[in-house]
């Protein structure tokens, strides 16, 4: 098999061949079809976020392909099946996963995710649990599944959110391919004329006339009014800082992209007192991958036209155009094709 290998101490990519694994009794081999890079990966890349401390590491958590072999007590999966990998579990055994808050487990959770702490999808083939293996839809095809994952973080957000009203104002900061979810999302849910999305790129905010929306695009300077939700999809404190200013009362921010864990916002403690202002995290997708098919097969026909998302597929071997294209904002998300 052909994968990227990453080395954790110094912080380097590598392409390199090696014989397909054999899966073991619970596990299942996956013949790997497309697997984005997430902001994740390029944090991880450069040394600013957790994960596996030692050795050399397949990065890769959102990903599809076919099952390729099974393991001698799988009993659910058969070989050809078209999956898509939930790269999240619990070990449940702990407090928090009896309580269904998995996210917070200390040894699964974020501290266990496929691609991040295992092996992952950057790679011809991977091996997962039978356990965190998802059939995909009939209406949805392979490349479309790769989507899954962050879909599946989207519907947590939602949940957290306890839904959005149409006719609510709404601002999203940040117009990468997460932003875009976002605001496909919301359209899908009725709401129209009411959204408004920040995003200093003029290249992204064109990108999304390309979907017909009907939505507000405006640079962080033009943000003018009172918003009754801002969902951030930047990672960017400032813009946070920012949003948390424009909310009017009642309002409520989903902190959703991931920031530097040395990052900072101020905020006046008076003003959540006055306007009984919410903030809410998402972290991962507890529980929720089941509702990121159903986004999956509700959103694939309208939404998720990879050249409409500005989404560029890359062959594994050109993973470092794939990168520079995403540092430079060329692009809203690389997905690898193996």
């Amino acid at each position: 098999m052909e994968f990227l290998s990453f080395d954790v101490k110094n912080l380097t990519l590598s392409l390199r061949k090696a014989e397909v694994p054999t899966p073991g009794p619970n596990d299942v081999r996956i013949k790997v079809a497309y697997c984005g890079i997430c902001g994740t990966d390029l944090h991880i890349i450069d040394g600013s976020f957790p994960c596996k401390k030692e050795g050399f590491l397949t990065l890769g958590h959102e990903f599809s392909g076919t099952v390729d072999a099974i393991g001698s007590s799988v009993k659910n999966l058969k070989v050809g099946q078209k999956v898509v990998v939930d790269p999240n579990n619990g070990c449940n055994i702990c407090t928090y996963c009896h309580s269904g808050a998995y996210q917070f487990c200390s040894s699964g959770g974020i501290n266990s995710t496929i691609g991040i702490y295992k092996d992952g999808g950057f790679s011809t083939h991977a091996i997962v649990p039978e356990t965190q293996v998802h059939l995909i839809p009939d209406d949805v095809d392979l490349a479309q599944a790769a989507l899954t994952e962050p879909l599946s973080c989207l519907a947590r957000g939602w949940d957290k959110l306890n839904g959005v009203n149409v006719g609510s104002n709404v601002l999203i900061t940040g117009a990468g391919i997460i932003g875009i979810l976002w605001a496909c999302m919301l359209h899908l849910h009725g709401l129209r004329k009411t959204v408004t999305i920040s995003e200093p790129q003029e290249k992204r905010r064109k990108l999304l006339s390309n979907l017909d929306l009907g939505f507000q695009m405006k640079s962080p300077e033009q943000l003018k009014g009172q918003f009754d939700v801002a969902v951030d999809c930047s990672g960017s404190s400032p813009a946070m800082e920012a949003a948390v200013s424009l909310l009017g009362r009642g309002g409520r921010l989903c902190v959703f992209g991931v920031a530097n864990p040395k990052a900072k916002f101020s905020i006046e403690p008076f003003q959540i007192y006055m306007k009984e202002l919410q903030i809410v995290g998402v972290n991962i997708n507890p529980f929720t991958f089941p509702k990121g098919l159903c986004l999956l097969s509700a959103m694939a026909e309208r939404y998720l036209n990879y050249e409409k998302l500005g989404i560029k597929v890359f062959p594994l071997s050109q993973y470092r155009e794939a990168l520079d294209s995403l540092k430079k904002g060329e692009i809203s998300k690389a997905v690898f094709k193996m």
